[in-house]
């Protein structure tokens, strides 16, 4: 729950870099509370008929978009990549599957033009020899 209120602490945030962890729990507290107010607007009968929306659940997505996509824009700036490329989501299909790409990709090692790796670890290989007799 603390990512949560972290990404909506950073609600008009877009620049730095949000690692995977950050992104991931945001997007299932975000599911999670979606779906919850959605069952609720069917048992309350909130729903308007003709287009299927909800009035608990529609007035959530509305408040939570901002945040969204801003830690969108974060994740996409750990991964190295410009916020522009959230614009391929309106190619159907595809482009969702990119981004899925993008999402799950590990951090940029070391620090990139968006800042510091969140991680705080910049991975430099490290070789370590020892003698066969130790």
């Amino acid at each position: 729950m603390n990512w949560y209120l972290g990404v909506l602490k950073r609600y008009a945030d877009f620049g730095g870099r949000a690692r995977r962890k950050e992104f991931w729990h945001f997007a299932l507290a975000n599911t999670l509370i979606f779906v919850a107010l959605a069952v609720v607007d069917v048992w309350a009968d909130l729903v308007h008929r003709p287009s299927g929306f909800g009035f608990l659940s529609g007035f959530y997505s509305i408040g939570v978009l901002v945040p969204a996509i801003a830690v969108a824009v974060r994740r996409l700036h750990d991964t190295g990549r410009s916020a522009w490329w959230l614009a391929i989501a309106f190619i159907p299909l595809a482009g969702a599957f990119v981004l899925l790409y993008f999402y799950v990709q590990d951090s940029s090692p070391g620090g990139n033009r968006y800042g510091p790796n969140p991680k705080g670890v910049i991975r430099e290989p490290t070789v370590t020899l020892q003698a066969p007799w130790n």
